[in-house]
């Protein structure tokens, strides 16, 4: 998932230089955690690619390949809160850190996982990964941030955030190159097989995930070590003890926040939807397209989405961040709508421009429902990044509809997800 820069909390930050110098360099930790942008975005959208790897090597239906989004969205929702409150006892580093050492242990367990062909522990290597970036996007957005002074705060969570679908892109290249092997045997080939060479078949495509995510753990290994030894400036949040009446009470009756947490829900179920299955959609609809062509489109529609969201943050000077919101929703509306109505060619494309317009809607549904939070905007972002596990329910729930309906019909599940998105922008946002 290619998510949006998270805002920071509302209350006064301060930094401790190290040895209270206060011309302390923070490039070197810049660069550092810029490169966490980047790693996460390429594990994040590699699973597009496993998703076909797996359906091809284990024989899965839709639904059981789209279980890979399912333990890795879980791994985000079971973790965030957690990563929350450690980092709140310790600091942004120490979560750092543990997230790159869960990062690179999940990465390193794909190892064993294919030498045992076993699907579950692949889910199971996912879920650790996810755990691990959870930490990762819990500290690096408001660790940037305050890691310098604060009329350049935005310059910095912008360049950064630049990083994220860079690293996406980078995913899809190295499952493209080095995972999908380009041989796909049409259910008669298999048919014909031995017992013995229908065996190797699926052995080796389960192996070709074996070494792309070795040497991805090894360099998340050493970035972990690279920031465990690095010395960091210390951040410390000085908020208000006085909660507000505003921000006082659950802040799940406020409507603004809980209606975005919905919006988050259905929107990251909907965007993890259509890149999960655009292979999927490519070949069920314009059948004999090799894998590794199928996969240029995802490319292509990350290139669109990195460009929508610097369009996006562009138009948001003249642009109410509200109305933005529902324009490109009612635009990903109508593209996927032509994507179910006219399957092939027209309808493909559709889907690679619905990335344009999926760019600005997590910072934004994320923004506009931390809001008036005050002092909870802390719990409120971890909420939200828990929202996340639509990742995993939608996808599963658009796999086993397309096992009975068609990949094209099941596309019914991310549009609904974009109506709620367009709600929320028309109405939900309110305070």
């Amino acid at each position: 998932m290619a998510t949006g820069t998270a805002q920071m909390p509302t209350g006064t930050t301060r930094i401790i230089h190290p040895g209270n110098n206060p011309k302390a360099n923070y490039l070197f930790p810049l660069i550092l955690i810029t490169c966490l942008f980047f790693l996460w975005g390429m594990a994040n959208n590699l699973n597009d690619i496993l998703i076909q790897q797996f359906k091809k090597a284990f024989e899965l239906s839709d639904f059981q390949s789209g279980l890979v989004q399912s333990a890795f969205y879980l791994g985000y929702f079971v973790l965030a809160l957690p990563a929350s409150l450690i980092m709140r006892k310790y600091n942004y580093k120490t979560g750092i850190v543990i997230g790159l050492v869960l990062y690179a242990l999940g990465a390193f367990l794909f190892v064993p996982a294919a030498d045992q062909n076993s699907y579950q522990f692949f889910l199971f290597a996912l879920f650790v990964i996810a755990s691990g970036l959870a930490f990762l996007e819990t500290a690096a957005n408001p660790y940037v941030a305050v890691l310098g002074t604060p009329e350049t705060a935005s310059f910095r969570l912008n360049l950064v955030q630049a990083f994220n679908p860079i690293g996406c892109v980078t995913g899809i290249i190295v499952g493209q190159q080095f995972i999908f092997s380009g041989v796909e045997h049409t259910a008669e080939t298999l048919s014909k097989l031995s017992p013995e060479a229908l065996k190797a078949y699926y052995v080796s495509e389960s192996a070709a995930v074996k070494m792309p995510y070795l040497v991805i753990g090894i360099v998340v290994a050493i970035f972990a070590v690279i920031f465990l030894i690095t010395r960091f400036p210390i951040v410390k949040d000085e908020e208000s003890r006085e909660v507000a009446p505003s921000v006082s009470g659950s802040i799940l009756k406020k409507k603004h926040f809980s209606g975005a947490v919905i919006a988050q829900f259905f929107y990251v179920g909907a965007q993890v939807c259509i890149w999960s299955f655009l292979i999927r959609y490519i070949q069920y609809n314009l059948p004999g397209t090799p894998e590794k062509t199928a996969a240029n489109y995802l490319i292509i529609s990350l290139v669109l989405f990195t460009a929508g969201r610097f369009l996006g943050t562009a138009l948001m000077k003249r642009i109410s961040d509200h109305v933005l919101l529902v324009s490109y929703a009612i635009a990903t509306i109508l593209l996927v709508a032509v994507a179910i109505l006219f399957p092939g060619t027209m309808g493909l494309w559709a889907l690679v421009i619905t990335s344009f317009f999926m760019s600005i809607m997590y910072p934004t549904i994320f923004s506009l429902g931390i809001s008036g939070l005050g002092e909870r905007a802390k719990l409120g972002s971890s909420i939200l990044v828990m929202a996340i596990i639509g990742g995993a329910i939608l996808t599963a729930a658009m796999g086993k509809l397309s096992d009975e309906v068609g990949i094209t019909n099941a596309l019914l599940i991310p549009l609904a997800g974009f109506v709620v998105v367009g709600w929320y922008g028309l109405k939900g946002y309110k305070l």
